[in-house]
């Protein structure tokens, strides 16, 4: 096929050349097609990644931010912690699809002489430029089918948290607290680091689809 083109802002934007930000990036925008929906300019579109903590093929959520606009920052995007190479993405209205990358298609890049260097603890930016661009044109000129076992979910549920302006001052440090986080410690309320108590959101959390 036709080389797939990515923006160099988004390459700007996750900061170095690999090869997961542009798989990120192919699965958000085959994602907004089949759904029939345009990048997201405010709080529409919801991904759930299924990439956890430690993982350097993480890279792919930078690459879902930029194609479909759901981002971190804008609360579009949450992380389920399951460690796969997959997301959910859900659009009010249209539906959802989840999106995993073929163990195939990870055999093939698996070799390649870009995780030699990453094994070593040699960071991307510092590999040298044709063996990046090497592994990424295996991304950008894949076929969706080469690189995705896709399935739609017409059962998806989810309910996005309803969201707040309300905030306190934690009666222990002073500083704002938005209410939702609010503990209550000894009578007063404080905010989660003053009341000691672990967040209940760092829970793994498991979305409801028909399997």
């Amino acid at each position: 096929m036709e080389k797939f083109q990515i923006p160099d802002w988004a390459y700007e934007f996750h900061g170095h050349k690999c090869p997961f930000m542009p798989i990120g990036y192919r699965m958000g925008t085959h994602a907004l097609q089949l759904l029939g929906v345009e990048k997201s300019p405010n709080h529409e579109m919801h991904v759930l990644s299924e990439m956890g903590v430690g993982h350097p093929q993480g890279c792919m959520q930078d690459g879902i931010m930029a194609s479909t606009g759901a981002t971190f920052g804008k609360g579009m995007m949450e992380k389920l912690y399951y460690g796969k190479v997959a997301a959910t993405f859900w659009y009010p209205g249209k539906g959802a699809v989840r999106f995993v990358l073929k163990n195939e298609f990870a055999d093939s890049l698996a070799p390649h002489e870009f995780f030699k260097y990453r094994k070593k603890g040699v960071e991307p930016s510092d590999i040298p430029d044709e063996v990046r661009q090497d592994i990424i044109d295996m991304v950008l000129t894949a076929t969706i089918d080469e690189l995705f076992n896709i399935k739609m979910l017409p059962d998806f549920i989810y309910t996005p948290v309803k969201g707040s302006f309300a905030k306190e001052k934690c009666e222990v440090c002073g500083e704002y607290v938005f209410e939702r986080y609010l503990r209550v410690k000894e009578g007063k309320k404080v905010c989660i680091p003053c009341s000691k108590h672990e967040s209940a959101e760092r829970g793994f959390y498991y979305p409801k689809f028909n399997n």
